[in-house]
């Protein structure tokens, strides 16, 4: 499981990175609202750990614009230490799973992120649809226009990651981590997954789903001018 943690102060930053990382979890981490802000729309994340006092844009700013701007729906536990019901309720509105007051112990953060994760596992979509492509993640059946779609392990695993962000461009080493961390096989080697996917999900067909943005990466929508 991968976290995103959004802190502007040091210490307390390093203290949760550490204690997550201990924990099981991979960590990825930013000091403003900004940097947070573009690290969550350009990579995948399974849940934000976001503080509500960040320079420059603040947490609820940071989670309006990710469920409103940027369509994204990766839970959201902002950290904060103004208690008052107006507060915790500002949060939610803006679009936050749970909210936790500090001071608090780590353990109890850790149970809320693990209590938060259950809940988006448990509710995430289970059929992908792009235009007249689907993928059912529970059968690992694609299909387009009713027509049955074979692809291979690392071809689910991408076209999953291109249908859940659609149609919202994912840059090429968004890709390359998520499907092979930091053993990518050779430069070539997600150009060559998704020429076959392209392949297998465009080339039989009338209009493109999948397009390149060179130099920057990939997205999977109907219409290249809807965006």
């Amino acid at each position: 499981m991968r976290i995103l943690l959004v802190e502007d102060n040091r210490d307390i930053l390093a203290n949760l990175a550490d204690y997550l990382q201990l924990k099981g979890y991979t960590v990825d981490c930013a000091q403003d609202g900004l940097s947070g802000f573009h690290l969550a729309v350009s990579q995948p994340f399974d849940l934000i750990v976001l503080d509500v006092m960040l320079p420059g844009l603040d947490g609820y700013g940071v989670c309006r614009r990710l469920r409103d701007e940027a369509r994204i729906a990766t839970p959201v536990i902002m950290l904060t230490a103004r208690d008052t019901l107006d507060d915790r309720l500002l949060g939610f509105k803006s679009g936050a799973d749970d909210y936790l007051v500090k001071p608090f112990a780590l353990s109890e953060l850790a149970a809320r992120i693990e209590a938060v994760l259950r809940r988006s596992l448990g509710s995430s979509q289970r059929l992908l649809q792009v235009g007249d492509l689907t993928y059912d993640l529970d059968t690992l059946e694609v299909r387009r226009g009713g027509q049955a779609i074979k692809l291979n392990p690392i071809g689910l695993k991408l076209l999953a990651l291109l249908m859940q962000r659609s149609p919202h461009l994912i840059r090429r080493e968004t890709l390359e981590h998520a499907l092979w961390g930091d053993d990518c096989p050779d430069s070539d080697s997600l150009r060559s997954h998704i020429h076959q996917l392209r392949q297998a999900i465009d080339k039989p067909f009338a209009s493109p789903l999948l397009h390149t943005q060179h130099g920057l990466g990939y997205r999977l929508l109907e219409k290249p001018d809807a965006v």
